[in-house]
Order: C-alpha cells, then structure tokens, then sequence
C-alpha cells in the first residue's frame, strides 16, 4: 500500500511553534491526495498520506497518524483527525501564513458528477452543433420542394449558420464575463430550441435567415464554453475521454441527419421542425440543473513564467486547427455527391456513405479523447494528423467500396474526434489560467470557422473550374493536412532547441 510522506517547515518560525491545526492538515492531506491523482492519471484508492512536521516542539519531528486518501477506510478505521475531508476548497498552511499556496487543491472531483456533467456538455454540443447545424442538410431537398425557398436561397441560408457560428466564437468570451458561463450556456440551448420552432413558419427569407444565424450563433458559443465550464471539474487522467463524451453530441447531430430527419420528414416539412425543437427542448431541461458551478478564473506566476515558451506553440496550434477544418469539407460537403453523381451509383448509394460518416462521428470524439489521456495530447494529435490524411487521401488512390466506407468512417470520426485533442492541447500549453483557456479555444473556434467557411466556398468554385473534378478535392484536402503535420513538427523541433 502506497504511503506518501509530506515534510512541513515553518519558515520565519522558531522550534516550539504551534503544530497544524485540524483544518490545515486536512488541506495538505486532500491536495496532496488529488495531486497525485492527477499526476499518476488514475484514482488512488488505497494511499496513505503522512504529514511530518520538522523542528516542532508539540509532534518532536514524528509523524502524524496515516490517513487513507480512498473513498473506503480500511478494516473499519475511523477517519484519524476525526473527521472526513471537506468539499468546498481549502486552503494549505503555507497559504495561511504566506499568502500563497505550493499545492492547489481543486474541487471534489467526485466521478459520478464528472459524468454528469459530460453529459450536460454532451446534450448542448448536440442541441447546438449536432442538430442546429447538421439536420438542416436532409431537409434542403424539403425545402425546395415545398416551395419555401428556391435552390440558390438555400445555399444562402446554410451559408448564415456558418456566419453565426463565427459571430458566436467572437462574441463567447465577452458574453461569459458579462452573464457567466454557465448561464450562457444555459441562453444559447433555449436560442437553438427556439430557433427550430421559429422555422416551422417561413414567414420570409429575412425571418428564415436571421433564425439559421442565431442557431449559428448558439452553436459557437457553446464550441467555445461547454468544454471550459466542465474540464477544470475534470481530473487531468480523464480530460481527453471526458471531452470526448461532450463533443459525441456532433456525432450524434450528423448520425441523426441520416437517420431521424428522415423519419420526421414522412410527417411534413413544420412537422420535422417542430420535432427537432421538441428534442432540443427536452435535451435543455434535462441538462439545466447539471451543469458544475464555474470555476473562477485565476493567474499564477507559473502560468506567466511559461507564457513566452508556449506562444509560438499556441499560434501554431490555430493555424493546425484551422487546416485541419480544410481538411473536412471535401467529405463534409462533396462526399454524397461524389459517390452519387462522381461514381455514377445514385443518391441512395451516397446517403448510406453519410450514414457511415456519421457513425464514424459519434465514436471518434471517445477513441481519440482515450487516446491522449493515454498517450498525451501532443503525440496522439500528431498520429491523428497521419491516421486522417490517409483517409482524406483514400478515394484519389481507390474508390473500391472498401476504401470509401474506411474513409468515410474514419473522417467522420476525426469531424468531431479532432476537438478534444486540441482541446486537451490547449490545457497543456496553457494548464494554469481558465481565463487564458478560454482566449485560446475561442481563438482556435474562430480559426476553425473562418478556414471552414472559406474552404467551403474555395472548393466550389475549385470544383468548377476543374471541371467537377473530386480528387482535386481530396488531394487538397489531403495537403492541408500534411502541412499541419509538418508545422507541428517544426514547432517542436524548435522549442526543443530552446
């Protein structure tokens, strides 16, 4: 059984000073305890934490009584100190005497409130990205053929949740500090579910456009907040996979596009709204009361200290992400077509590839968030980079029914999966500052939107000018990708030198 033993001096102090109060052990005893948690990335269910005070006259140097750190005390022990570690934040010894603390305890990091929280992040990654975005796809044809719009305003109209998304990864930071995160998250899920009702009546294309910009809107702003509200709850051993489940709920928006839409669409085009809005009503309410308390932005001098070593990696960090969005759009935009007009096997053939794209969406976010709390973020981001550019690549070397339902699995995978490595790449660039997190993912949101909207269209006009040529799509794609790849490698060929 692990025992871990912790050395307390009194600096300023003489031999005969007062001994730890029962408060000030139990600090040292709760950080220590959740330090190494974090470090090992694993829950220490059995360790023992020893406090020894030097040169005190009360304890003369001996060791306090061992303490179990796990859930359970062994063999029927009562708790030494006589009583059980509180919840709320304490402060260490050193913090009362010195005004500052060497260990930094967080919250409880109780797994079972993790996992709820995940699973508010998941219902709004989904109310706000998976089915404010991806379910307005199916129902273009609808749309047309209802006569609500003509072919070029659709286009428009996808092209306004673009804009909000944009408008929303700009304006997330300023909307947190003004109203707090959480209850911004909360307004923008309740904005989706009403922008859904809203489109049930195509009073104009004005009222139409300005309800796919708001749900835009919403959509960003939960990019950029969701993760940052829920990680610091978050132990560092379970951030990738926790991230993970909170971005499944793109995955989840693109495998309904596929699946439920249709279904709603055999009831009629307001029908299919009105369902999608009562979906994301009851996702909203379900999640309300989840959400953890936010934690408090705070600066240390570590964080200051590291500032200039990570900048040319953090600016690096936006450009990949960006590129990688590039990366994206041929399968998110040219996919289904490609295998219905490209390939000359019809529009079923091609919505059953979106379908596997979409299945590939709703597992990537936990296989890759597992994988960099396995391997750290920054190597498992580098093997993503290769594992994607294969498959962005695939359909310019074979278009054998094999090698489209690969890439189009693993794209799909990595369409959301990308999110929480650089999520996690963000923390460890940054691990010491919310509020520098924030300006960061929300630099790396607005990144993400502005490459995707301007690759969306670049490669239109592309693929016009090349003469509806697809390959030309992936190939591109494919450089994007080999380029971010190889900034990341000279990034950290570079630091290293420093």
């Amino acid at each position: 059984m692990p025992i871990v033993t912790i050395q307390v001096t009194r600096e300023g102090t003489t031999p005969g000073a007062a001994s730890l109060t029962t408060e000030e052990k139990a600090a040292l005893i709760k950080g220590s305890s959740e330090l190494l948690r974090d470090v090992l990335g694993k829950p220490l269910d059995s360790t023992f934490v020893v406090i020894e005070e030097v040169d005190t006259d009360n304890w003369g140097g001996a060791a306090c009584p061992c303490w179990n750190s796990g859930a359970a005390e062994p063999h029927g022990r009562t708790d030494p100190l006589g009583f059980r570690a509180q919840e709320d934040d304490m402060t260490t010894a050193d913090t009362k005497r010195h005004g500052k603390s060497r260990l930094h305890p967080r919250p409880d990091l109780d797994v079972r409130s993790t996992w709820q929280y995940a699973v508010a992040g998941l219902s709004a990654s989904l109310v706000g990205l998976g089915l404010a975005r991806f379910s307005y796809t199916p129902l273009i044809p609808a749309l047309i053929a209802a006569k609500w719009f003509g072919a070029s305003d659709v286009v428009y109209l996808g092209a306004a949740n673009l804009a909000g998304y944009l408008a929303g990864a700009l304006a997330a930071r300023a909307l947190a500090t003004r109203i707090g995160a959480v209850r911004a998250l909360r307004a923008m899920m309740l904005l989706a579910t009403l922008s859904f009702f809203a489109s049930a009546t195509p009073l104009s294309f004005t009222w139409f456009f300005a309800w796919r910009f708001l749900s835009g809107l919403a959509g960003g702003i939960i990019m950029v907040l969701t993760a940052l509200v829920i990680l610091p709850h978050t132990s560092a051993g379970r951030r990738g996979i926790v991230g993970g489940v909170i971005f499944a709920g793109v995955g989840l928006g693109v495998a309904a596009s596929g699946t439920l839409v249709p279904l709603l669409l055999q009831q009629g085009l307001s029908q299919s709204w009105y369902g999608l809005g009562l979906l994301s009503a009851l996702l909203t309410l379900a999640s309300w009361w989840n959400w953890p308390v936010e934690a408090k932005p705070a600066a240390t001098p570590l964080q200051e200290a590291k500032h200039h070593r990570g900048s040319l990696a953090a600016r690096a960090l936006l450009l990949q992400y960006g590129l990688n969005a590039v990366a994206l759009v041929p399968h998110m935009v040219f996919i289904v077509d490609f295998v219905a007009r490209g390939l000359g096997q019809g529009i079923a053939a091609g919505s059953r590839y979106w379908v596997l794209y979409g299945l590939g969406a709703v597992v990537g976010p936990l296989v890759t968030g597992h994988l960099g709390d396995r391997s750290g973020f920054g190597p498992a981001l580098r093997a993503a980079f290769l594992i994607e550019t294969a498959a962005v690549l695939l359909p310019t070397v074979s278009t054998a029914p094999v090698s489209l339902i690969v890439s189009s699995v693993v794209v799909g995978a990595f369409t959301p999966g990308i999110v929480p490595l650089f999520l996690g790449r963000v923390h460890e660039l940054v691990p010491h500052s919310l509020e520098q997190q924030r300006a960061m993912w929300g630099h790396a949101t607005t990144s993400f939107a502005l490459f995707q909207a301007a690759a969306a269209y670049g490669f239109s006009w592309i693929f016009a000018q090349a003469g509806s040529d697809y390959s030309v799509l992936f190939g591109l794609g494919g450089a994007a990708l080999m380029l971010a790849l190889a900034i990341d490698l000279g990034v950290s060929l570079a630091t290293r030198d420093r």
